[in-house]
């Protein structure tokens, strides 16, 4: 080929990627692929991120107990907490769960509660394994109470 045809080659190539036309906002134009572009991060899943209560985890639902003799007991200081997705109820407390995240090792929320006839603000970290919920309550000096699963999801009333 000539020089001169390498460059009208050259001089088409271009012309055939320039656009003729902007695209109109409601028509965003294709993404350019190219080989070192990143794909774009995946969305994520339904359920994760903040969300509201009601939604969201509920590997933590159910009946919860220091001690697994205590599941059965109805009342009293040993008896069972019942987490739901908008509650978490235990003994002397009532707490709404007013937001919910996932971290790393499990999910993080915060607690309205009313205990003894005050409201105070709490922060939890809800981590399951198993039949096994790690508590840690992280505005308490981060003290942790590990907790026996009672029931299934199917077994606690809905909040």
């Amino acid at each position: 080929m000539t020089r001169n045809a390498l460059t009208l080659l050259a001089v088409l190539a271009v012309a055939a990627c320039s656009p003729g036309e902007p695209n109109p906002p409601t028509e965003p134009a294709e993404p350019i692929e190219t080989a070192d572009a990143a794909p774009p991060p995946p969305a994520p899943p339904p359920g994760l991120g903040p969300s509201l209560p009601g939604g969201g985890p509920r590997n933590f639902v159910g009946r919860w107990a220091a001690d697994v003799s205590w599941c059965s007991n109805k009342t009293g200081a040993e008896r069972p907490i019942e987490i739901t997705t908008t509650r978490f109820e235990g003994y002397e407390n009532s707490c709404a769960i007013a937001a919910i995240q996932q971290v790393s090792d499990g999910y993080e929320a915060d607690l309205t509660c009313m205990a003894e006839g005050a409201v105070a603000n709490e922060r939890v970290r809800l981590a399951v394994t198993g039949q096994t919920l790690r508590l840690t309550w992280l505005n308490r000096d981060n003290a942790v109470v590990d907790l026996t699963k009672c029931t299934t999801l199917e077994d606690t009333p809905a909040g």
